[in-house]
C-alpha cells in the first residue's frame, strides 16, 4: 500500500512558515550565492561575471527578485569583474523585484561599479550600500 500525497510529511521548505523567504533558493554556485541577513536575501557575486557567467548570476537574482515585496541586497564586493551581461541581469531583476513590490540594491563601495551604474542610468532605481545593514565587517 502506498500512501496518498496528503498522507506524507511535508518537507520543511515545502511549509511557507518554515522558508521565510517562500522558497529554497539556487544552488551556491562559482559566481553567486543566496543567503539571509535579518530581513534582506543577499546575492553574493563573486568572480568574473560576464557573458560565459550571466546565467548563473541571473539564476540567483531572478529567484531572489521574484519573491513578494523581497528586499534584496546584491553583493558586488567580492566579484573581480563585471561587465555589461552582469548589468543586463541585475537590471531584469531590478525590475522584476518593483513588478513583485519589492527593490533591489547594490552593495558597493568601487568606483567602477558606480560608474556602470552610473551609465546604464540603474544609479537612481537602485542605490549603491557601502556594506549590508546590520553586519559587521
Amino acid at each position: 500500500m502506498t500512501p496518498d500525497a496528503d498522507d506524507r510529511a511535508r518537507h520543511p521548505t515545502e511549509d511557507p512558515a518554515m522558508d521565510p523567504i517562500g522558497s529554497t533558493p539556487p544552488r551556491a554556485n562559482p559566481y553567486a550565492r543566496t543567503r539571509r541577513c535579518g530581513p534582506f536575501t543577499v546575492v553574493e557575486v563573486t568572480g568574473e561575471i560576464d557573458l560565459a557567467s550571466e546565467a548563473l548570476l541571473a539564476e540567483h537574482l531572478n529567484a531572489a527578485a521574484g519573491e513578494p515585496e523581497a528586499d534584496v541586497l546584491v553583493d558586488l564586493r567580492p566579484a573581480a569583474f563585471f561587465d555589461c551581461s552582469g548589468l543586463r541581469a541585475l537590471c531584469r531583476a531590478e525590475r522584476r523585484a518593483r513588478d513583485h513590490g519589492g527593490r533591489l540594491r547594490v552593495v558597493s563601495e568601487a568606483p567602477r561599479i558606480r560608474r556602470l551604474l552610473h551609465g546604464a542610468g540603474l544609479l537612481g532605481r537602485s542605490p549603491l550600500l557601502p556594506g549590508i545593514p546590520g553586519e559587521d565587517v
